[in-house]
């Protein structure tokens, strides 16, 4: 029987108790079971495999501690196939109709060895392999989390967290030496940190910025354009598109799906009509406040104004243009929660673009007016507000998921220039400037 099984001839006491065992497991199995197990000191023994109707059950000597189930389902093995007649492996899209696989599937044969189980499918003699990893990942867990971050709060003195660089920021020369590289570096403070700078940008066009932003992603179009370089002309009805002070807020509440990354350039800023020409203080200081922190803050300051801000959902609309009326597709609430982990995943807050305060809630418009009120209050406090002059070359890309950004009154005429880019884009793009193809496909797939 060892032979027969590739145990080897030396095999551990405890392997051979585990065969004796399986010598009697399932007799009326019509197929053959066939098990290799590992003896090598440091690698852990293999659970014993053995089928019963509509599951592929696994059985280790000892209780696995971490395990949350000891069985996996017929058709979710065979679904889940990743051999290339299965899936394309350049689109890694299934090459099948999942809803012809029979519901009562069963295996004609099992094989397992040191590196997984092949399993032959009695409908159509298909083979399909899955390695250790990939089961024993279900059998201990229900589904595969998002990469792990630290997300790092900050507030008007930098950074949370003293062993980072403040403030988190990258030199435009990089990008064009090795771009995978610091566009990964980028990314990765933005996901971190919520903002990155990248200093050294060219000036004389602003097709070097557009040319910047599209090596993260391409720019999104909206009702404003694409791309946009402008100047506070009023050209669309947007108070961006004036010279007055704009409080900490959130861009495209009013989109189902808001912006997931901003990025603004100063190209420049003068005044003719001042003495020296321009260069005295004009004003127009950027504002970024880190969302994600306030949020913490109101909740462990506040747990009461936390829930209603996170369970009171709002109308949001922009109706500033002609022929638009823009609102998302249904109702959203100022605090989004992520619903496994409880911790906050978007902020949408732009009082201005705000509708009416609706009366069906469980919690009343009074009460969401207090609650708002409190987080106002934590948003506008100088130890969250981080204050910096752009400067022109100095590119400044936030996540307007999470990070508030503002700015204060200025005179004379400032030529900014930016853009929009999707959340699921730039996931995307760290993703795959961060992580080994492999592990994220893991992780997108399962």
């Amino acid at each position: 029987m060892s032979s027969k099984l590739g145990l080897g001839q030396d095999m551990s006491t405890y392997a051979r108790r585990i065969m004796r065992r399986a010598s009697g497991f399932h007799p009326n199995w019509s197929y053959s079971v066939q098990l290799h197990l590992r003896t090598l000191a440091t690698t852990a023994v293999k659970p014993l495999v053995s089928s019963s109707p509509g599951q592929l059950k696994f059985s280790y000597q000892d209780a696995v501690g971490d395990a949350k189930r000891t069985s996996l389902p017929n058709i979710w093995l065979r679904d889940n196939c990743r051999c290339t007649s299965c899936v394309h492996q350049d689109t890694m899209q299934r090459n099948f109709n999942t809803f012809e696989i029979p519901e009562d599937i069963q295996p004609s044969h099992v094989q397992a060895n040191e590196d997984g189980v092949r399993i032959r499918w009695s409908a159509d003699a298909h083979e399909s392999f899955y390695p250790w990893d990939f089961l024993e990942f279900y059998l201990k867990s229900d589904k595969r989390a998002p990469e792990p971050v630290e997300v790092r709060y900050f507030g008007a003195e930098g950074t949370q967290n003293p062993s980072s660089a403040w403030p988190p920021s990258l030199q435009y020369k990089d990008i064009v030496a090795n771009e995978v590289d610091t566009v990964g570096r980028l990314t990765d403070f933005i996901k971190r940190d919520g903002f990155a700078f990248v200093a050294g940008v060219p000036t004389e066009s602003a097709s070097f910025t557009e040319k910047l932003l599209e090596k993260i992603a391409f720019i999104r179009q909206t009702h404003y354009g694409g791309f946009y370089d402008f100047i506070p002309d009023l050209a669309l009805a947007d108070t961006a598109y004036t010279n007055i002070a704009l409080g900490a807020h959130t861009d495209t509440t009013y989109f189902t799906d808001p912006a997931g990354l901003q990025a603004f350039h100063l190209l420049s800023h003068t005044d003719p009509s001042t003495k020296d020409g321009g260069s005295s203080n004009l004003g127009g200081q950027s504002l970024l406040v880190d969302g994600f922190y306030a949020a913490s803050i109101l909740r462990a300051e506040d747990p009461k104004a936390f829930e209603v801000l996170s369970r009171v959902k709002l109308p949001w609309h922009a109706s500033g243009n002609k022929g638009i009326t823009i609102s998302p597709d249904k109702l959203y609430p100022v605090l989004e929660i992520d619903e496994n982990t409880g911790d906050i995943h978007r902020v949408r807050w732009n009082n201005d673009d705000r509708g009416v305060v609706p009366f069906d809630s469980e919690y009343s418009p009074a009460e969401w007016y207090r609650a708002a009120r409190v987080w106002n209050n934590i948003l506008t406090r100088p130890s969250m507000e981080y204050w910096f002059q752009l400067k022109p070359g100095n590119l400044v890309v936030f996540d307007n998921w999470r990070v508030l950004h503002g700015r204060s009154a200025f005179t004379g005429v400032r030529r900014i220039c930016g853009g929009y880019i999707n959340r699921d884009d730039f996931i995307s793009r760290w993703r795959n400037t961060n992580y080994p193809r492999q592990e994220i496909l893991k992780r997108v797939i399962g």
